[in-house]
């Protein structure tokens, strides 16, 4: 029987992992280099603002938020640092929001909003009742 919480377990794994896919492939920055990722489009205009070191920081940052994301869950290794990693991508993307408004860039900031909103949902729902701890608790039987 599918119940309430196996939907929202559900719902946070699918957003889950459409979060880390954009974090894993946004971490490319790692290695293209300050102009190509600059002349990509409209949307890639930011990093002129950057250093490449400070690029290369940023893709670090998405990659172990990726990481972060999945993998303690997966491998059930200290699966509170997937709402932690929710909780740094959601400063992430907050960053990514201010420098879009700073820039004037309003017509690329949706992404960065749907991406901030989706890392949110998966902080609140892991820190809360959806939360790895509080799933373990339901299913170890009491004695």
């Amino acid at each position: 029987m599918i119940t309430k919480t196996n939907r929202m377990n559900v719902a946070l794994w699918i957003v889950t992992g459409l979060l880390a896919t954009v974090l894993l492939a946004a971490s490319a920055k790692i290695f293209v280099p300050k102009e190509k990722i600059a002349s990509m489009g409209a949307a890639t205009r930011w990093a002129e603002d950057f250093s490449p070191g400070a690029l290369k920081a940023i893709g670090v940052l998405e990659l172990l938020g990726a990481m972060g994301l999945i993998l303690p869950a997966v491998l059930g290794i200290a699966p509170v640092l997937v709402p932690l990693a929710a909780s740094g991508s959601v400063m992430l993307f907050t960053g990514a929001v201010i420098t879009r408004l700073r820039r004037g860039e309003r017509a690329t900031i949706v992404f960065d909003l749907v991406y901030l909103a989706m890392a949110a949902f998966v902080a609140w729902g892991r820190f809360g009742r959806e939360s790895f701890a509080a799933r373990r608790a339901a299913v170890r039987p009491r004695r």
